[in-house]
């Protein structure tokens, strides 16, 4: 079920396997002050949890936020029809099958502006992840690029979140590392998302840092700013 964070904001934790890696994800539920609910990174939810957020408001928006974050998105698109889906640059391409998506960019929709702010973080195409700053919570959104994998996990996950940097530990894992082809763009990117004065920062996998979360995020985007 939804847990609530703050005020308009709720998550929702679901686990998978993935490669035969059991890992967790997140997906966070945002509810606008006119109603209306942004859902970003569904995971796999049942009519339980389609009441629960039908009594929360009326879900408008399902968010792909970045090109391997995208295997539910058709599932909540069956559950809430009605709702728009976006998802981040190149997935369109990746998955024809999600017909009408909206590609994401730099600019966050009019109809986001009042709630959310926006930024594509740039020089990793492989990912493309589009991040987000919840303004009446100072939230920042992630999904990939920042990890923390704590608690009790798998042996496997907890070797997994050793091996990329990410155990108990938040930071941008070696794997996105790895694929980030421009550094310098990827910089500017994390430049501008520490403009916003969060708080908080959620990540996909699988930790909510409520301490230090500026500081902490800033630590971790020096990845990019190293020679």
């Amino acid at each position: 079920m939804l847990n609530q964070i703050a005020p308009g904001l709720w998550h929702m934790e679901r686990g998978f396997t993935v490669a035969g890696l059991p890992v967790t994800s997140r997906m966070t539920v945002v509810r606008f002050s006119d109603g209306r609910l942004w859902l970003h990174s569904p995971v796999r939810f049942g009519e339980a949890v389609a009441d629960q957020l039908r009594s929360l408001g009326t879900v408008a928006w399902i968010v792909a936020p970045n090109r391997t974050h995208h295997l539910f998105a058709g599932h909540a698109r069956r559950m809430f029809p009605q709702a728009a889906l976006y998802g981040a640059p190149g997935l369109a391409a990746k998955r024809p099958d999600l017909a009408g998506m909206i590609e994401l960019g730099d600019s966050v929709p009019p109809e986001w502006a009042h709630e959310l702010d926006q930024v594509l973080i740039r020089g990793m195409p492989f990912v493309n992840e589009v991040v987000w700053f919840h303004k009446a919570s100072a939230t920042l959104i992630m999904t990939d690029v920042l990890q923390c994998w704590s608690g009790k996990l798998h042996w496997k996950a907890a070797l997994y979140a050793r091996l990329t940097g990410v155990r108990a530990h938040l930071d941008v894992p070696r794997t996105v590392r790895l694929v980030t082809r421009d550094r310098m763009r990827a910089a500017a990117s994390a430049r501008a998302i520490l403009q916003w004065p969060f708080t908080r920062v959620i990540t996909a996998h699988n930790n909510i840092v409520e301490y230090d979360a500026h500081a902490l995020v800033a630590r971790a985007f020096q990845r990019f700013e190293a020679s």
